[in-house]
């Protein structure tokens, strides 16, 4: 009788501890609003009647964002070195100064059985996702990006850039060869797919603008996803680009810059809901340069009427904002490299 209750009680008790397990280890979810920069927050939420989520954050810090050969980076070298930890050359993904190809936290988070995913208002194969999960030596290398990710383990990725997997120059169809992906037609599908790994395209080249028509807004992207990370009860890094908040900038259009930062907000409060009803979950808010040198020159308070100023069509070395909120939030306190937001991460995960 001692041994059958043996075989008996065992396996409730490896499932007990399983659980728990999966209870404690800690969810990640990092948005970065590319080009959003303290101007590009204050403008968003100026026009947004003086209201962001953002105010709900319990922890902030700065990130210096600068590459390791110009106080000025762009979206690939800063992009490395928050998912890599390490500094790189501006054009460059996941390899650093001295040439070595570099592991970002999100092929680590895999190495420990994490669940992953990638979201984006750009192309998948732009420099900010891709810092994610590819090696390159130039971030215009569209298609070998692709390729990576055809080969890599995310779990869930949406995102535009579908001609980069389909209508190649070397006439190969990633999507086709992505045998354990099931990458969807639409949003609809996406939502209704209960496939391990599932992708989708949103737009064959690049998105228009959420003025211009973009649809579904990210938030929805965003639910979705952590709906199906949630249900699979094991832990899971998840990186959500608001993408084009740095397109405004770049065309010192505030209206373009205003418009994509509050539908980022709406997307970080789908995130910050998510983290107060499960405490195990950590969600990081924070850029990767600004862009434009916007600054806010004139205003009304009655209605929230802005007026602006750029001092530049390209990026500036102005240090960025990082929000955190969660269990280990405090970790991201203080003024910091951004390849500290990989270092930052790795302990709060406790994978040291």
């Amino acid at each position: 009788m001692r041994k059958i209750l043996l075989i008996l009680i065992f396996p409730l008790v490896n499932i007990v501890q399983a659980q728990q397990t999966a209870d404690s280890q800690l969810n990640v979810i990092l948005l970065i609003g590319d080009g959003m920069g303290l101007s590009q927050i204050s403008a968003g939420m100026y026009v947004n009647n003086n209201k962001t989520v953002l105010e709900d954050f319990s922890d902030i810090g700065l990130s210096k964002t600068h590459a390791i050969n110009s106080l000025v980076t762009d979206s690939a070298a800063s992009g490395t070195a928050m998912a890599c930890g390490e500094k790189t050359y501006n054009g460059v993904l996941g390899i650093n100064s001295k040439n070595k190809k570099l592991q970002s936290v999100l092929g680590i988070c895999e190495n420990y059985g994490y669940n992953t995913g990638l979201i984006a208002t750009s192309s998948i194969v732009h420099a900010t996702p891709a810092s994610f999960y590819a090696n390159v030596d130039s971030r215009k290398k569209f298609e070998e990006i692709a390729l990576q990710l055809s080969q890599s383990k995310v779990d869930y990725f949406i995102g535009a850039g579908k001609k980069y997997f389909n209508k190649r120059e070397d006439k190969r169809n990633l999507i086709k060869e992505m045998n354990d992906v099931d990458v969807v037609k639409n949003f609809n599908t996406y939502k209704k797919s209960e496939a391990d790994r599932i992708g989708f395209f949103t737009y064959s080249d690049e998105p228009p603008s959420i003025i211009n028509g973009r649809a579904p807004i990210l938030a929805e992207y965003l639910k979705a996803t952590l709906g199906k990370l949630d249900s699979r009860n094991e832990p899971f890094f998840l990186m959500v680009e608001g993408s084009q908040i740095d397109w405004g900038g770049h065309a010192n259009d505030i209206e373009y810059i205003t418009s994509e930062f509050i539908e980022f907000n709406s997307a970080i409060e789908v995130a910050l809901n998510f983290a107060k009803n499960n405490s195990n979950t950590l969600v990081i808010v924070t850029a990767d340069h600004e862009t434009g040198g916007l600054a806010i020159t004139m205003g009304k308070t009655k209605g929230y009427e802005i007026v602006a100023g750029f001092n530049t069509g390209g990026h500036s070395a102005t240090m960025v904002p990082v929000f955190s909120f969660g269990k280990n939030s405090e970790l991201f306190r203080g003024i910091y490299d951004n390849t500290q937001i990989f270092h930052k991460i790795i302990k709060a995960l406790d994978l040291n």
